[in-house]
């Protein structure tokens, strides 16, 4: 019960993290270089660029992605009950009270190019701190969300490109195609990042090996890397001989200690390593850095 609610602190602070990440791109890169990625905080870009004549500054970001979250939570809950929507809830509050605390930081020269990169890069991390809280930040990703509730033979990442996307090409109405394309840039980019920072997150190594001398390469490695094997038979197609092959996944700060593990035992030893995106289990917890 302890653990439990451990665990849910911890994603609430990886939430709230995220979000000021997020803030400071959206603050600082994509409404100063007036950049539209879609989101309620394009969404709020474009507002507060329209209203700018109704009043000093415009409509601020942080007002509009309240404003336009409301009558979201209100529907979720009443659709998706509570438990769908508390950190929504909480993930959107918490951007909105960024966006109105944290200032425009002078962080990149007025480059178009450069904004879109490294605003992307921000912001991919800011999401990818969310993801890891398992949280969302209302908006669209509540609106399609709600969409798909009704219809079901779309998926919610479809109605989130056609949401977004809309989005996007009314900033090319706004701002100009030129921004509208560094912008996709940009998102490319938030992918990228928010992809590479959840899997590097729990980023481990396989190794394979085939060794005659499987029952001391075996003691050698649990002994020195406290990590478990698989022994798997298997038949050498030239040779013909029945053989037993290792099967070990290691963190990837231990791949090093392994290989010359196996060096020592069997110099003859046949070893493949790949890449493990993501491990779940005994002597791997979600999140650990390995």
């Amino acid at each position: 019960m302890l653990a439990e609610k451990k665990g849910n602190w911890r994603a609430y602070v990886y939430i709230l993290i995220g979000t000021a990440v997020m803030a400071v791109s959206i603050t600082s890169i994509y409404d100063h270089m007036q950049m539209v990625t879609g989101g309620f905080s394009g969404l709020a870009i474009i507002i507060k660029s329209l209203t700018e004549n109704l009043m000093p500054g415009g409509i601020p970001l942080w007002l509009t992605n309240a404003v336009l979250n409301v009558p979201l939570f209100f529907l979720g809950v009443s659709i998706k009950g509570w438990g769908f929507t508390k950190k929504s809830i909480f993930g959107a509050l918490a951007l909105s009270l960024w966006l109105f605390l944290i200032p425009e930081l002078p962080i990149i020269p007025d480059d178009m190019l450069l904004a879109a990169l490294f605003g992307g890069v921000i912001m991919g991390v800011g999401i990818g701190f969310i993801f890891l809280g398992q949280g969302t930040t209302g908006g669209t990703d509540m609106v399609s969300a709600l969409i798909q509730h009704k219809m079901r033979h779309y998926s919610i990442a479809q109605i989130l490109q056609v949401v977004d996307g809309a989005i996007v090409i009314l900033g090319v109405f706004i701002f100009g195609l030129q921004r509208a394309l560094y912008a996709v840039i940009a998102i490319f980019v938030t992918t990228k990042v928010t992809d590479g920072f959840l899997e590097g997150m729990k980023f481990a190594k396989i190794a394979f090996i085939i060794t005659d001398l499987h029952t001391e390469m075996a003691n050698s490695l649990m002994e020195e890397l406290e990590r478990g094997l698989t022994g798997i038979s298997a038949r050498g197609m030239y040779s013909g001989e029945e053989k037993t092959m290792l099967f070990c996944v290691v963190g990837k700060k231990q791949i090093v200690r392994l290989k010359e593990l196996v060096t020592k035992t069997d110099p003859k030893a046949f070893v493949i390593v790949t890449d493990a995106r993501e491990v779940i289990g005994e002597g791997f917890h979600s999140g650990e850095e390995m």
